[in-house]
C-alpha cells in the first residue's frame, strides 16, 4: 500500500506555472487548486508518495 505526504501551496496569479514548475521538480504532485484569501492568490493541493 502507498503512502503519500500532502502540501498546501499559495499559487500567486502571475507566477503560477513557477511555482507549480519547482514543486513538480521535487515530485509533487498538482492535486486541486481552490480560490485564496484574496483575488490575486490561488491555493493548490499538492501530493507525493512517501518514500
Amino acid at each position: 500500500m502507498h503512502k503519500w505526504e500532502y502540501a498546501t501551496v499559495p499559487l500567486l496569479v502571475h507566477a503560477t506555472k513557477q511555482i507549480l514548475d519547482n514543486w513538480g521538480e521535487d515530485g509533487w504532485e498538482l492535486v486541486s487548486v481552490v480560490p485564496g484569501p484574496n483575488p490575486e492568490q490561488l491555493v493548490a493541493y499538492m501530493k507525493r508518495r512517501k518514500s
